[in-house]
């Protein structure tokens, strides 16, 4: 297309004004610009829209059909434009979420109906996933994903960063004593989270940093949910993100043990990924909000 689109409401409005002085003074601009408007649309053309003197104005065969087409194209201009100051003002449309499977349960799944009264016209997508998502390749829009992030062209901000906690059940601690070392901790894991079975996991006892060994003679389950449910069960002892233990803690099914034993992994952090801030939708807009405002409530 050689022609510009800016010329196609000059051309329109000598039309619909019937002459150069008048189109002139609708648009409120110079005669001499309207003029070359004109000629710039016939010369990209290689038409003759326009017949004109000083006197008079008449519109060619090819100009009636150019005409023609240009009211549809403004109004195709003026559709476009109030339908997306319509989804600036109104979050809407689809929108594809990757969500771990703990935090999906845990904190999304409880206040999605408050999301959807809110914004009744945003058509969410949840996928639940516990491995990582390429969020290019799978078209997501966002993604909460656990534990550090490489670097990349993605907006990456931490959501959640609480600490991990030694737990065990009332049951469990009333059959064992537990001791306060190490080595005495050691003894009662039986099972954590798939990422924390590590060969060397570290910790700090009494503000002295040391490590020990996760990865082996341990049960690993990919689903913090899952271990747990276990431990409430009486499956020991094992490490587990505080965040996923505050009710387990207040109804006294769980019970933290072990605090002068502190971990510092960075794989307890949830982030939230997106592809950019600029021009983010209202829908992607208002989801982020949502999640920061669960996660600190």
């Amino acid at each position: 297309m050689k022609w510009t689109i800016d010329d196609v409401p000059v051309f329109v409005a000598v039309i619909d004004h019937n002459g150069f002085t008048a189109a002139a003074r609708a648009l409120d601009m110079p005669k001499s610009t309207v003029s070359k408007a004109v000629s710039r649309l016939e010369e990209a053309l290689g038409l003759r829209l326009l017949d004109r003197n000083s006197r008079s104005l008449r519109i060619t065969a090819e100009g009636e059909t150019f005409y023609r087409q240009a009211l549809l194209i403004m109004e195709q201009v003026r559709e476009t434009d109030a339908a997306m100051a319509g989804l600036n003002a109104v979050p809407s449309g689809r929108l594809i979420v990757s969500l771990p499977p703990a935090f999906c349960q845990e904190i999304v799944s409880p206040n999605l109906a408050a999301f959807h009264r809110d914004y009744p016209q945003v058509d969410l997508e949840l996928v639940i996933t516990s491995h990582g998502t390429d969020i290019l390749r799978d078209q997501i829009d966002i993604a909460v994903v656990v534990g550090p992030q490489e670097d990349s062209d993605l907006i990456c901000r931490t959501l959640f960063a609480g600490p991990l906690i030694w737990v065990a059940s009332p049951d469990y601690l009333s059959q064992c004593t537990l001791g306060d070392s190490p080595d005495d901790l050691l003894k009662h894991i039986r099972i954590c989270e798939t990422r924390y079975g590590l060969r060397r996991v570290p910790f700090h006892l009494n503000g002295q940093a040391d490590h020990f060994d996760l990865a082996r003679g341990i049960t690993h389950v990919n689903d913090p949910l899952s271990v747990r449910k276990a431990i409430v069960c009486g499956a020991g002892v094992s490490l587990l993100p505080e965040l996923y233990c505050r009710q387990q803690l207040r109804d006294g099914s769980l019970v933290e043990v072990f605090r002068n034993i502190s971990l510092d992994l960075s794989a307890s952090k949830l982030s939230v990924v997106y592809p950019s801030r600029r021009l983010m939708s209202p829908k992607a807009r208002v989801l982020l909000e949502f999640l920061d405002r669960i996660c600190k409530a």
